[in-house]
């Protein structure tokens, strides 16, 4: 027991004193440590401390050195440059500055090469230092240049001083010792100047300049000097020139220098010598030959991004445009690379689009950094771009088409305008429109006969590609690029031309296969039609009647009709074989800009005429099949009806309206039937507040029920009702009077244009407290009207342009653009003044009121349904036939009653006064009087339900019970139970039916039937 006690107390004896000894090396350990961090702290310490003496020491030194006057030799400043660059950091700006000046200094003192600072070069030993000395400086320089800001006066100098450094050590030119016996020199000294570009580029050199020239042009006011300028181009050309125009060399300058905005237009400017450097070495074919390799096009896309891009494009079409030998000759080349640019902007664009975009005024919205000096240079470069689509360059461009020679004939005097008086301003317009040229060229129509595969064709489709790509990625100059293009009255004319003679058939059948076909070329053809259809719907949109009917500028009118069967035939052929149903892409734009080529061209024709008749229908389309596929829900048929319904002749496609509007009344409930009657709503209107009363009563119905029957009773001026029962007669003749009293523009919810020819909704409607709702509430009128195919004198809404505005008695301005009263009407901007100006007048200024009446119109008329009519048509679904009534046609659909016949003399009186007696306006309102609509039916009067009828009545409408045997009787063989000359005809306009006494002479006939239908006074005439 006690040995083991003695055992364990030894054991923790042993163990204390390990852990002692531990913890003693520990501390012996962190001591030495200590004594070491304290030795190299006091080291650093003292390090610091010498440097600090040392540069003060150097810098004093220096300081004695430039105070002096006396002339340095090239050997001291080497070494003052030594003891500078040793210790340099930024706080020595100034001395570096002095070292500068010292040595630029050395360099233009006359006769003494030991004082020329380059003369170190030749030194022995001293050459290999001097380089390096050399080198080291210029980089100082250049990072200088790189931070200061030209437009700062103190800034500007240094800048100066730094790239006249630069200028001077790059190149022997300015060396004086190389002049007379130091010419052998020469080859030496410029592979010494060759060795310090290239370290300079190496280290950056060619981004340094960038961000000089970006810090000094990308602004409103370049600040760059014409010195300034043409140093910088000059150091830029400097290495490529000595690699010999290396692509690596080449790479950097588009990159750098040709990427900077409108560097080009501030060259030819500011300092125009260097513009005869840039065509003496032909940079601009160096150029093109350069991105001729698609690979290199890419790399310099890629590297520069999208903004850039634009900016080395709008550089590279300005040397174009100012060297047009060099732009004939790579047309080719530079066609392929713009449009390659072109396409990666716009995919670059398309990729970019995000939530967080910015508005680029060139290329739309996109995101991207926020570049406020490219901002700034945009319209500089926009206008670089715009030379593209200039005369000079359109010119070069389309040679091999405008070089073509469009036939002509010996002119022939025009026909004579068919007018009952002598029309002097009609005739004035034909003897200028003859006048215009000496002779007429020939109709161009397909011919055929040009290969498509041929150089000249593939040129050609290649220059469309690139307009068409500049089209569809310039959006925000998308206008200015259609006028330019459509401003040579020759070119479209000659495209034309160009496109019938291809292929072996002529143009269509060309164009139709490409279709199908989804081969480069086949894209190309298509891209020439796509901008041929695209310009010319932009230039007959902007051409007013003189131009296009009388002066025929560009087209012909007998062209037009060819280009129109041309597009209704491939619109026809893209709908009806299903080629529209899969599009998408390129083939869904080429369809919409045929087919806006072409609707413009309907329209137009349906305004004024220029084709003849059955120019727009397809005769090969059967209307019955197209309805069954509509029956069937086909898509072909569906896209037809949408798109180019003019194929259909009028009179199917209204009664297909008329079919669908009858379809969705039964749906709706509200036909009768034999297990049920419709709804019917009664409302009373008093004649002296008509609008009043109808706006009150039905503009709380809902929608359905205004669709529904409506029932009217008039109240006249005493209170007491009027007489007659409303089967749709006395509403449609309230229908049509309210119209008439919401489009008077004395109630200010419409003004007519200064021809009183055109209504449009008032920008000063807002008088009415309730004018939104007034417009709703008329809308859904003037659909009820379409709806129930009643008629009415309703004009086109016709638009005007103003900007200064009369608003209750004050001259209101409005701005188009903030800012707009102080920027001037320019050459520059007048196609976008006309566009913001038509935008102002025509949406913003009375978008509400539009709004409110479409709203409206629609809550009755789904707008699918008016896809199918042009503008005119939809105005004669409205208001009717605009014809003269066909009397012909009225009387074969006449049905007679009371004993009345085709050949009772009354009858013969009747259609007699019709034709000779009465005026056409009277003829319109005797249409009114029976059947309360002073237009014809618009298919005619076989489609007026119920017919037409007249019949012989013997008392007043009181006591009228109907026909009778007597009656009958008595009215065939003219017996009259007494004379009827005392009273007036009647009508029941609910069954469009005229009640006509058995008038005893033709004069009471006519007076009686004048007088009643001149009064305005509903049932209560007899």
């Amino acid at each position: 027991h006690e040995y083991s006690s003695l055992l364990c107390f030894t054991q923790s004896s042993k163990s204390e004193f390990l852990d002692k000894a531990r913890q003693a090396r520990e501390e012996r350990k962190g001591y030495k440590a200590r004594d070491r961090a304290a030795t190299l702290i006091q080291a650093l310490v003292r390090r610091f401390l010498c440097r600090c003496r040392l540069q003060k020491q150097i810098r004093f030194a220096l300081q004695a050195m430039h105070a002096g006057t006396t002339k340095r030799n090239a050997l001291s400043i080497f070494k003052i440059a030594q003891k500078l660059l040793f210790i340099f950091c930024q706080d020595d700006k100034l001395r570096f500055e002095k070292l500068c000046r010292s040595i630029l200094g050395s360099m233009d003192v006359e006769n003494e090469p030991k004082v020329w600072y380059v003369s170190l070069a030749l030194s022995k030993d001293l050459t290999i230092p001097w380089i390096k000395q050399i080198k080291d400086l210029l980089w100082i320089s250049c990072q200088f240049l790189k931070k200061l800001k030209p437009d700062i006066m103190q800034d500007n100098k240094l800048v100066t001083l730094y790239l006249t450094m630069l200028v001077t050590f790059t190149d022997t030119s300015t060396w004086k010792i190389v002049r007379g016996k130091g010419e052998a020199l020469r080859p030496a000294l410029t592979r010494i100047c060759e060795n310090i570009m290239g370290h300079l580029n190496q280290k950056g050199f060619y981004s340094i300049l960038q961000i000089l020239l970006t810090n000094g042009l990308a602004r409103s006011r370049p600040s760059l000097t014409k010195g300034t300028l043409t140093a910088v181009f000059t150091l830029a050309l400097r290495p490529v020139i000595a690699a010999h125009f290396s692509d690596n060399l080449l790479r950097s300058l588009l990159i750098h220098i040709m990427s900077v905005p409108a560097v080009v237009s501030h060259i030819y400017t500011i300092t125009p010598e260097c513009m005869t450097t840039i065509q003496t070495h032909d940079l601009l074919r160096k150029f093109i030959l350069f991105l001729s390799c698609e690979e290199q096009c890419v790399d310099i896309c890629v590297c520069l991004e999208g903004s850039h891009t634009l900016c080395l494009l709008g550089n590279l079409i300005h040397l174009g445009y100012l060297n047009e030998k060099v732009l004939e000759e790579e047309a080719n080349h530079f066609v392929t690379e713009l449009t390659d640019m072109l396409s990666y902007c716009q995919r670059y664009v398309s990729q970019k689009k995000s939530n967080l975009t910015h508005w680029h005024p060139v290329l739309g919205w996109f995101s991207q950094t926020v570049d406020y000096g490219l901002n700034e240079s945009m319209p500089l470069v926009t206008k670089q771009l715009q030379y593209l689509w200039g005369m000079p360059v359109i010119r070069t461009l389309f040679s091999d088409v405008l070089s073509k020679k469009l036939e002509t004939q010996e002119p022939t005097p025009p026909p004579q305008p068919t007018t009952s008086q002598n029309n002097l301003p009609v005739k004035s317009l034909f003897k200028r429109a003859f006048q215009k040229s000496a002779s007429v060229r020939n109709i161009l129509k397909p011919v055929g006969g040009r290969r498509v595969d041929s150089a000249e064709v593939q040129k050609v489709c290649s220059i469309c590609v690139l307009y068409q790509t500049a089209l569809t990625t310039l959006t925000q100059i998308r206008l200015q690029i259609l006028t330019g293009l459509t401003y040579l009255d020759d070119l479209l004319p000659k495209l034309w031309a160009f496109i019938c003679e291809l292929g072996p058939q002529g143009g269509l059948k060309l164009f139709i296969e490409c279709l199908n076909n989804d081969t480069e070329e086949s894209k190309q053809l298509l891209a020439m039609l796509m901008l041929f259809c695209d310009c010319s719907r932009h230039l007959i949109t902007i051409l007013d009647d003189i131009e296009v009917y009388e002066e025929q500028i560009s087209f012909k009118t007998e062209e037009l009709v060819t280009i129109s069967s041309f597009l209704n035939t491939f619109v026809y052929k893209m709908v009806w074989d299903g080629i529209l149903e899969n599009a998408k892409g390129e083939k869904l734009d080429l369809f919409h800009s045929v087919h806006g080529w072409l609707m413009v061209l309907y329209e137009r024709d349906c305004r004024r005429r220029f084709s003849p008749d059955d120019n727009w229908l397809r005769k090969d389309l059967k209307p019955s099949l197209l309805f069954q596929e509509l029956e069937k829900g086909k898509r072909r048929a569906q896209l037809l009806l949408q798109y180019i319904p003019h194929v259909i002749p009028h009179k199917n496609r209204v009664l297909l309206f008329r079919n669908i509007v009858t379809k969705e009344k039964e749906t709706l409930g509200l036909v009768e039937t034999s297990s049920a009657s419709p709804h019917v709503t009664h409302i009373t209107i008093r004649r002296s507040r008509m609008l009043e009363d109808g706006y009150d009563q039905l503009r709380r119905l809902p929608v359905n029920s205004i669709k529904g029957v409506i029932r009217v009773k008039f109240v006249n001026d005493l209170g007491v009702d009027e007489a007659g029962i409303d089967q749709d007669g006395v509403f449609k003749e309230f229908l049509e009077e309210i119209i008439k009293k919401v489009f008077n523009p004395a109630l200010n919810l419409f003004k007519t244009t200064s021809g009183n020819e055109r209504l449009y909704p008032s920008p000063t409607s807002y008088i009415h407290e309730n004018h939104l709702q007034l417009f709703e509430f008329v809308g859904k009128m003037l659909g009820k009207a379409m709806y129930e195919r009643y008629d009415g004198d309703v004009g086109d809404l016709g638009l005007t342009l103003s900007y200064d505005e009369d608003v209750m008695g004050q001259l209101v301005c409005h701005e188009l653009i903030p800012g707009g009263k102080t920027m001037p009407v320019t050459n520059e901007n007048k196609i976008s003044y006309i566009h913001l100006m038509a935008h102002f007048r025509m949406h913003t200024q009375i978008k509400e009121q539009t709004a409110a009446f479409i709203r409206g119109f629609r809550s009755i008329i789904n707008p699918e349904w008016l896809h199918m009519f042009s503008t005119p048509e939809v105005q004669r679904l409205v208001s009717g036939d605009n014809a003269e009534i066909d009397l012909d046609d009225l009387k074969k659909h006449t049905v007679y009653y009371g004993g009345f016949h085709s050949s009772h003399r009354v009858i013969i009186w009747l259609w007699d006064i019709l034709s000779s007696d009465f005026s056409s306006e009277e003829r319109a309102m005797f249409l009114k009087f029976v059947t309360s609509c002073s237009r014809p039916p618009l298919l005619g009067f076989a489609y007026l339900k119920p017919p037409f009828s007249i019949r012989c009545v013997e008392v007043s409408d009181d006591q009228d019970t109907g026909d009778t045997l007597g009656s009958v009787l008595r009215g065939f063989f003219t017996i009259r139970k007494k004379e009827p000359g005392g009273r007036l005809p009647t009508s029941s306009t609910c069954f469009n039916l005229l009640k006509l006494p058995n008038y005893s002479k033709k004069s009471i006939l006519r007076d009686k039937l004048r007088y009643a239908i001149s009064m305005n006074t509903g049932f209560e005439l007899s």
